[in-house]
């Protein structure tokens, strides 16, 4: 009998350390199925629409104070809900009535709460300006804000939804640009509603649209530290994520958008890091010459010979 007891206590023993990391895993591994399904039936839902802009109402008075808006509503009412299987539709005062949580947790560890319910709360660069350290330059964009809203999908995800009713096609673009113009949606997605951890990076992600037509999903998974370099050229950047994880790669134009679009979600010590010198995309403009984004105002700019920062995702 003492043998057995000992026995058991081993076992429990041994089940309580290995416990939580096996748990641990088998969430990471759900997470990941259900990420890269919900990403799947959206790239075929946003296909499927005819066009993304012009939808809802967005009045300003003379002040240009907005005194009308049911932009995001609309679209996902009207155009979303059209292609992708919906069970509940909410406007910006009743997010949480949509399973959305009260409280995110971004990459730093940090709460974001309450939940912005504009896209310039959102992301104040889609109405602001940033101005360099050595006050030379002044980088504004300004359009008008919108309100958000939430649905619920067939599979339990609790989406939080950013729409620009004014977003602008690719023109091919050769030189300066801001991304936040083809930003046509963004959503901010929970895997299991309310349930926990309620955590970026684990059950809640983003996936942000470009362009009204020919439209470009993107849903990066980033890394939560930053690539091995400071600065480095284009040529090295995928260099440098593989010295930082063989599993990571430099995210392209729009993935890099994604992430500046979602950027409060991004907020860790990367980002204190990243400085005003760029950080590299994986695309090019020409054999010589390729895409770094400005992460503080959000533009894009393609040089030949430049140094700039490098922040990988996930393969």
């Amino acid at each position: 009998m003492a043998e057995i007891l000992l026995s058991l206590t081993i076992i429990g023993v041994v089940a309580a350390i290995t416990l939580p990391s096996l748990t641990g895993n088998i969430n990471e591994r759900t997470w990941n199925t259900q990420r890269k399904a919900l990403y799947a039936r959206f790239s075929q839902a946003i296909s499927l629409m005819p066009a993304l802009n012009g939808y809802g109402t967005l009045t300003e008075d003379e002040s240009g104070s907005i005194t009308k808006d049911t932009a995001a509503e609309t679209f996902v009412t009207n155009g979303l809900a059209k292609v992708l299987k919906i069970n509940n539709i909410c406007d910006s005062d009743h997010l949480a009535d949509c399973g959305f949580p009260s409280k995110i947790v971004n990459l730093a560890g940090s709460n974001i709460s309450p939940i912005p319910q504009s896209l310039v709360s959102f992301n104040n660069m889609f109405n602001g300006s940033y101005s360099n350290p050595d006050g030379l330059y002044i980088y504004s964009y300004s359009q008008a804000d919108t309100k958000a809203a939430a649905f619920e999908t067939q599979n339990g995800e609790s989406i939080l939804t950013y729409y620009n009713p004014n977003c602008v096609a690719n023109y091919n673009e050769t030189g300066f640009f801001y991304i936040q113009s083809k930003v046509c949606a963004n959503f901010v997605y929970d895997l299991n509603g309310v349930k926990g951890p309620n955590t970026v990076g684990k059950d809640i992600g983003f996936i942000t649209v470009f362009y009204p037509s020919d439209s470009v999903v993107a849903a990066p998974y980033p890394s939560i530290q930053r690539a091995a370099t400071d600065r480095t050229s284009q040529a090295d950047a995928g260099r440098a994520c593989l010295e930082q994880d063989s599993n990571t790669r430099v995210p392209n134009m729009y993935e890099l958008g994604a992430m500046f679009v979602n950027k409060e979600l991004m907020k860790s010590s990367i980002i204190e890091e990243l400085g005003t010198n760029g950080v590299w995309s994986s695309s090019r403009l020409s054999a010589n010459r390729g895409w770094y984004l400005n992460w503080e105002a959000g533009f894009f700019y393609n040089e030949a010979d430049w140094t700039a920062n490098v922040w990988c995702i996930q393969r």
